[in-house]
Parts: structure tokens; C-alpha cells; sequence
């Protein structure tokens, strides 16, 4: 019996030693796992986002942190050409617009479909804007000068103004502009035309369509499979990350390709990651003061205490202490990025000696002003002690006054401020979507002229030049105002962010428009 087990014991050793010779050159389960989690990481992109989003309805929201998931989702009929604010075709292969400037006719290319399988064709553009238009939300004021739309045939299709709008087209480009499915009316209740449904669908025809919404957690995107595009990623994660020192040990591990959440006082330590380059790009988005020309204390009404308020700012410390030098200072109402924009205005520098010279030429002494500001960014308290320490060098107090973002925003539409902290960027490239805002005293409020400023000149040229169709008359006519509005001194400027962005050194093909601030160019992109 021995003898037989060790024959056995024998020819079993064998067998193994077989075995293990056998598949010495082959591929483990572990390699292969290990190369099928390689590919699944090059085909997903992971972006952590600093907290989750509110409705994706393109004829309803009006805020970045949507467009991100809406922009890549959807498709417009004209799209912004790269960096650029320039406008290049998208759903519209090509256009016309009438002699007056009221009439503006697209030819749809053929081709596109929405992500149920529906072609997208010029009814079912009609209807998604007649859609924004009968909702009356936010995105519905853009198009305001829209009184028809007609489908000309199933390739063409024709927009009539109520008067003539130069910034139409640049309006196109914008999240405002998203082409939705017409089946989008099977999802009405209660005659919301879809809203509630929209709220957490997608229904576009963009390279991308909405997988899953986990609230609070993750939001994922995968691919249209009826797109005319083919993007290199097969789904795109957003993941809701509200701790920026995960987001960086996340960055870092390369457990996320993206990070949105880091701040500036945190930058200096993403710097130092072998895996990650750091995108840095002028934005457009800028941070202001808003001084209540009209219903705030009565020296505000003053043109010289507004200047004085403007050379109190030591801009170059403000930027250094705020945004640890990640800004410029702004230079005129128009930021570089957006035509229009003229280095050659009228600018405030940093001058005690003579603020203070100001003040006594106005008369005006003791003066003490509040000064508004939210939690909605987290930079503005510092902002907020910084600009009360400039003021206090030239003798003016400021009381700071804190509040929740919902109250902030009510007190500045009804104008129940004096100072109040700001940012602004604007919605398409055009100098109309600042200087029309700002300025016009028909935008009171949280439409825009949040200084309540009024002055019938400016008011009489912003009309002109939103309504001349000639980009060289408009050139001129904003630079007439920009240098009128720095003299009056409406607000204070204070500087233009710079777009700040950790990103893996894997990522390859990102774009940063200036107008797309927040939104990816995720179909070019890739690892």
C-alpha cells in the first residue's frame, strides 16, 4: 500500500510541475484583470465636483454647475469655435440673416439624432424653443426679441426678431441654445411641458445622454449611440466630492482625473504631484462691488465719493490676499477675453492721497457705508475685511454685513444696500451680455444693474449699439460708454479670476473657452 501512495504522490507531483511549465508564458487571471481595469480607466473619465446640481431643463436653468451636465448632452445650432468666442456651425451646417437684421434662416445638416432615435430636424427646433419660450423661465429672457419661429421644411428653419438683436447668433451658442426632443411633451403633467421629468433626464442629441443621478453622490453620463460623434470615453463620472482635502488625496491616489473643488490656498500642494498639470487660463469671470448709486446712503449719489471709493482699493494686495495672485486686475467693463474689450479706458489705481482729496472736494465726512456679502463664495469675507481695512485709509468706516445667498440676492434686487460684493461673467461673446446688464437702467437689480445706475446718454448708446448691425459701430459705440461709466464710477472693479484647474497628466484634448467656464469639451477629450 506504501508503495502504491508513493507512486501516486509521485505522478501527481508530476502533474503539477506539468502543469506550472505549461502555463509559465501565459497570462495570469491578475494581468488580465489588471489590463481590463487599464482599459476601463482610459475609457471613463472621473470628475470630482465640490457638491451635487439642481435641474438639468435646458428652458429652465441657469446655473454653470447644470451646464456642465447639459452642454455635452445636448446640441445647438451653432457652437463656440475652440478657445475662441468665435461662432462656428453645428447643427447648422450654414446661415442667413436678412439685410434689417430680424430675420435669421439655419440649414440643419442632415444626419443628427436625438438619443431616443428621432431626427433632429428643423420642427423639432421649432418646438424646442417655442418649449423655453412658453416656460418663461431664466433662459426664456435671452430670446425675448423672438416673436416667430417656422419650419421652413425639414432642413431649414427661420427665426423672426421683433427688432433687430446682433447678439442672436452668439445667443445660439449658448446653454440657452440646447436643441431638446419634441417627445419631451409625453413626459407633461399638469401642463408643466415636461419640467419635472427634465429635471433629471436628458432627452438631446449629443454625444453624450444621462445614465444614472445618484443625489448626493454621483452623476453619470454614457454614450449616445445615435450621436454622429464618437467620443474616446464610454461614460464620464461626476462625483460629488464636498471635502477639497479628499479631492486632493483622491487627485493624487489618481483615483479622479479632475478636481473642481481645490482652492487657490490649496493649489500650491496639487503643484507638487508628479501625475498632475495644472490648468491656468484667464476666465471672464470677474469680481466687483456694486455701489448703490440711487437707494443707498445719499453720498453714493455723489460721481466723486464713487471715484474716491475706487482709488481707496490697493488692488495688487487685494488679489494677492484673495486669490493669492491667481487674478488680474480688471481693466474696463469688457474683460479681455470678449471684443469689445479696450485697455485704453479710464482706470482706477490705488491713490490715498487722492481719494482722500476726493472726499473733501464732495464735501463728505464720517462717512460709513455697509458693505453686503454672501456665503456663496468662499473668498468673499476675506474680500469683504480687505476692502473694510482699504476704506478705513482713507477714513470712510464699513460695517460688514453678512447674510445667506437667498437673502443677499433679495436685498440687492430691491436695492437694500450699500456696498455690496459681486461676480459676474457673461452668458455669450458679446459685449451686450456686460455693458447692457451693468448699465442700463432698465436692468435694476438682479437682471444686471445691480449699482442702480442711471444715465439717459448711456442709456440712449447701449440701445444703439445693441440694435447696429455693423461690429465696427458697435466697437465704437461701447467704447463711448465704457469711458462715460468709468467716470461715473458705478462699481468698483475689482479683477478677473483666473480659471484654475488640477487635471491628470493622463487627460488629453481639454479646451477651455472662456464662455464654457465649468463645461468640458468632452467628446475631443481622451487619455
Amino acid at each position: 500500500m506504501r508503495k502504491i501512495s508513493l507512486i501516486l504522490l509521485a505522478l501527481c507531483f508530476m502533474m503539477i510541475t506539468t502543469a506550472c511549465k505549461q502555463n509559465a508564458n501565459a497570462p495570469s487571471k491578475t494581468t488580465a484583470s489588471n489590463a481590463a481595469s487599464g482599459n476601463a480607466a482610459k475609457s471613463e473619465l472621473v470628475v470630482a465636483i465640490p457638491a451635487d446640481i439642481g435641474t438639468i431643463d435646458p428652458a429652465v436653468t441657469m446655473d454653470n454647475s447644470s451646464w456642465k451636465i447639459i452642454y455635452p448632452t445636448y446640441e445647438r445650432l451653432v457652437d463656440y469655435d475652440g478657445a475662441t468666442t468665435n461662432i462656428k456651425p453645428g447643427l447648422a451646417k450654414k446661415w442667413t440673416v436678412s439685410k434689417d437684421g430680424k430675420t435669421w434662416t439655419f440649414t440643419l445638416e442632415k444626419g443628427h439624432k436625438f438619443a431616443d432615435g428621432t431626427e433632429v430636424d428643423a420642427e423639432a427646433v421649432k418646438e424646442s424653443f417655442e418649449r423655453t419660450l412658453k416656460i418663461k423661465n431664466g433662459p426664456a429672457g435671452i430670446f425675448s426679441m423672438v416673436s416667430k419661429i417656422t419650419a421652413d421644411n425639414p432642413t431649414t428653419v427661420t427665426f423672426t426678431l421683433s427688432e433687430n438683436f446682433p447678439p442672436f447668433l452668439s445667443t445660439l451658442a449658448t446653454n440657452y441654445g440646447n436643441i431638446v426632443s419634441p417627445k419631451v411633451m409625453e413626459y407633461e403633467k399638469n401642463g408643466d411641458m415636461g419640467q419635472n421629468y427634465m429635471a433629471n433626464h436628458t432627452m438631446g442629441s449629443g454625444p453624450y445622454q444621462l445614465e444614472s443621478w445618484k443625489k448626493g453622490d454621483s452623476i453619470k453620463l454614457s454614450l449616445n449611440p445615435n450621436s454622429k460623434v464618437k467620443p474616446a470615453f464610454k461614460s464620464v463620472v461626476f462625483k460629488i466630492v464636498g471635502d477639497s482635502s479628499v479631492q486632493r488625496l483622491q487627485l493624487e491616489k489618481g483615483e479622479i482625473d479632475i478636481a473642481e473643488g481645490i482652492p487657490v490656498d490649496q493649489i500650491k500642494d496639487v503643484k507638487r504631484f508628479s501625475n498632475v498639470r495644472l490648468i491656468q487660463k484667464p476666465s471672464l469671470v470677474t469680481d466687483y462691488v456694486y455701489m448703490n448709486t440711487s437707494k443707498g446712503n445719499a453720498a453714493l449719489q455723489n460721481k466723486k465719493v464713487r471715484q474716491a471709493l475706487n482709488e481707496a482699493i490697493d488692488y495688487d494686495a487685494l488679489i494677492d490676499a484673495v486669490q493669492l495672485g491667481y487674478a488680474t486686475k480688471t481693466r474696463g467693463p469688457v474683460p479681455e477675453g470678449v471684443w469689445g474689450h479696450d485697455n485704453s479706458v479710464k482706470q482706477y489705481k490705488h491713490n490715498v492721497k487722492h481719494a482722500k482729496t476726493l472726499l473733501k472736494e464732495a464735501g463728505v465726512k464720517n462717512l460709513s457705508l455697509d458693505l453686503l456679502y454672501s456665503d456663496n463664495k468662499t473668498w468673499w469675507k476675506t474680500e469683504a475685511l480687505t476692502i473694510q481695512s482699504n476704506l478705513a485709509d482713507i477714513g470712510v468706516k464699513v460695517n460688514l454685513k453678512s447674510v445667506a445667498y437667498a437673502t443677499s440676492r433679495d436685498m440687492i434686487d430691491k436695492g437694500d444696500f450699500d456696498l455690496a460684493l459681486g461676480v459676474w461673467s457673461p452668458d455669450f461673446g458679446d459685449p451686450y451680455g456686460i455693458m447692457n446688464y451693468w448699465y442700463d437702467s432698465k436692468n435694476f437689480g438682479l437682471a444686471g444693474n445691480r449699482a442702480f445706475y442711471k444715465n439717459s446718454k448711456v442709456d440712449r448708446l447701449l440701445k444703439e449699439a445693441a440694435t447696429n448691425n455693423s461690429k465696427q459701430e458697435r466697437t465704437a459705440l461701447y467704447k463711448q460708454i465704457q469711458d462715460i461709466v468709468m467716470d461715473d464710477a458705478p462699481y468698483i472693479l475689482l479683477y478677473q479670476k483666473d480659471y484654475i484647474l488640477p487635471m491628470s497628466k493622463d487627460v488629453k484634448g481639454f479646451v477651455y473657452n472662456p464662455m464654457l467656464d465649468g463645461i468640458y469639451n468632452l467628446a475631443d477629450m481622451s487619455k
